[in-house]
């Protein structure tokens, strides 16, 4: 495994508790590899001079930056080398073995939280039977496992940047303006949750709800004014809003989806 931040964490931990060995943790942070190492009872290095030279895959579990510049880093030969990146191609890793592919996990993984319960999982391979152990080794932890070409997975990290970072993002306005207007943002908590929930039953067109979505004018006026010292919850409101006013015929659906 190398790298020790929260992909690094999480997928080791779940690889070892699937049954499979971790030899070696390799981090730049040599505190870093010596803590994850303990958890997955690997040995731990912190130079790629140092990499264990016997394992059947070696997973990069690095920053997209770090995976941009590995040329020269260090060499495998022949072996099976991945990286976990959604957006960056699967030729990076062409100089460093003649085996290579992606093993990209569609879900936030959090070192604080390595018991996430589902991990989908978007795989590619140099050639068909490097793919064939890819997938062995990712259905070994999930049932979710796909085919997909770079084209395709880096439009799929677009996609989980939108539900996910800006989402989040929009959670962490509304806390800020609960906090500032002493409210209880922890009263949202159960809307959120019903939220997510119905998408796998309805999808979301069929969901949409709120002013916006009436067109209640005298609603949305009256939240743009409570929203005057806040402008930049006011300008998303208002985007958001006029978003709604125009979503195309196409995201609302006849009847509910099986969330497939």
């Amino acid at each position: 495994m190398i790298g020790s931040g929260n992909a690094g964490s999480v997928l080791g931990s779940k690889f070892r508790l699937a049954g499979h060995k971790i030899q070696q943790v390799i981090s730049q942070n040599p505190g870093h590899a010596s803590i994850l190492a303990s958890k997955l009872g690997a040995h731990h290095a912190s130079s790629w001079r140092d990499i264990y030279r016997l394992a059947d895959i070696y997973i990069l579990a690095i920053s997209d930056q770090a995976l941009m510049s590995l040329d020269d880093q260090f060499s495998l030969d022949r072996k099976l080398v991945v990286h976990t990146a959604g957006s960056v191609p699967m030729n990076v890793l062409e100089n460093l073995s003649k085996n290579y592919g992606v093993l990209y996990p569609l879900q936030s993984l959090r070192k604080e939280n390595p018991e996430v319960a589902e991990i989908p999982f978007l795989i590619e391979a140099n050639t068909p039977e490097n793919l064939t152990v890819i997938q062995d080794l990712a259905r070994s932890i999930s049932p979710k496992v796909f085919k997909a070409d770079g084209d395709a997975r880096i439009k799929y990290h677009l996609a989980a940047v939108v539900v996910n970072n800006f989402s989040n993002h929009l959670f962490t306005m509304a806390e800020r303006f609960c906090r500032d207007e002493h409210l209880k943002f922890d009263l949202l908590l159960p809307l959120m949750k019903e939220t997510v929930e119905r998408l796998e039953k309805f999808g979301p067109g069929n969901m949409q709800t709120g002013p916006a979505m009436r067109n209640d004018d005298v609603t949305i006026k009256n939240h743009l004014k409570i929203l005057e010292k806040y402008p930049s919850l006011q300008a998303l409101y208002q985007f958001f809003s006029k978003s709604i006013e125009d979503r195309p015929a196409r995201d609302i659906h006849p009847f509910p989806n099986s969330g497939n």
